[in-house]
């Protein structure tokens, strides 16, 4: 009886101290991290902690450096805030990342941080927050094991198999022509690449001209509603553009018939023709030089350069005696003179 007494008594007071603490979650557990006289907190946010639980480990670099205090949904109702008790010697950028690990293939979670690629100068501080952008978590293994099975039991597997034995199939007998089409494949995206500056040039104008079109699409829908118009009357005359083709097939047919009828006549008239057309390609300059002497005749042009001066004169000796007997001297009768230049003198 004092035995169960004693117990009961063990009991009430372990469950009076957890409340007092505010639940067993805040009993340290013996072997973790030490955190010093001095730590501060950091809260991160992940989209998603899985069965990560208060109590779990911190770590840095595969180091405990810490503990999870405590694990609450976030401000905006989709994430969880994790907030964690690190040691105060432990340093890290103010854009340290956090992500949750898992200790071994079935271990407990735990949360590591690090520092990024680029960190910055200043250090992480007591309050600070790591952003979702900053977390994330890696797979977990009853997720591969999940993805596995799946795929092993009517998954994928089966589809892959006849995938690859209906490409054997197409491609059986046809290396050479397969090689050739990829050649040319290749060939043609390397053509592609070189005239790319042109096909952008392309894409520019056909831009410009469809915000061209789009501009005049007032214009454009005022066309096609009274286009309805001009192809009704096209319509209408329809029968009349009928009787004018049909017209213009008859007289091509008489046309045809006449070349027809008088081709040997005609090839009569050329033949007969030959010897002219060949006689006057044959005078060559001597028809040009011939044209100028018949406007100037019976004076080339060449006597006017051998003249000086601008007038010609001509004298011309009369008879006016027509007895027998001694003729008289003959007297000059000046004629009108001709200017060279066209006018006349005297």
């Amino acid at each position: 009886m004092m035995i169960r007494r004693l117990a009961l008594t063990l009991v009430v007071t372990l469950a009076t101290g957890c409340s007092a603490f505010g639940g067993v979650y805040d009993v340290p557990l013996p072997g973790g991290a030490d955190v010093g006289e001095h730590p501060y907190r950091v809260t991160a946010h992940f989209r998603d902690v899985l069965d990560l639980v208060p109590q779990s480990g911190v770590k840095v670099a595969d180091v405990a450096v810490g503990r999870v205090e405590r694990i609450e949904l976030a401000e905006d109702g989709r994430s969880a805030a994790v907030t964690m008790l690190i040691n105060g010697s432990v340093r890290l950028p103010a854009n340290a990342m956090a992500r949750l690990r898992q200790s071994s293939l079935l271990g407990e979670k735990f949360v590591e941080l690090d520092s990024p690629p680029n960190p910055v100068t200043a250090r992480l501080a007591d309050g600070a927050d790591i952003p979702l952008e900053r977390t994330n978590r890696n797979p977990e293994i009853e997720e591969v094991f999940g993805a596995l099975s799946m795929l092993l039991n009517g998954g994928g597997v089966g589809q892959l198999q006849q995938i690859t034995r209906e490409l054997n199939k197409a491609l059986e007998g046809n290396e050479t022509e397969v090689r050739s089409l990829l050649t040319n494949v290749d060939t043609f995206t390397g053509g592609l690449a070189a005239r790319r500056d042109d096909i952008v040039r392309v894409l520019d104008g056909l831009d410009r001209l469809s915000a061209s079109f789009g501009g005049r699409s007032k214009d454009i829908a005022g066309l096609l509603d009274n286009l309805g118009g001009g192809i009704k009357v096209l319509a209408d005359q329809r029968e009349a553009f009928v009787r004018m083709l049909t017209a213009l097939d008859t007289l091509s047919g008489v046309a045809v018939d006449t070349v027809n009828r008088s081709r040997d006549d005609l090839v009569a008239d050329l033949h007969a023709l030959e010897p002219t057309l060949r006689q006057l390609a044959d005078s060559g300059q001597n028809l040009p030089q011939a044209m100028e002497l018949l406007l100037t005749f019976p004076f080339p042009d060449a006597v006017l350069d051998g003249i000086k001066g601008d007038y010609l004169n001509v004298y011309l000796t009369v008879h006016t005696n027509t007895a027998a007997g001694p003729r008289p001297a003959a007297l000059p009768m000046p004629l009108p003179t001709v200017d060279s230049s066209g006018g006349t003198g005297r």
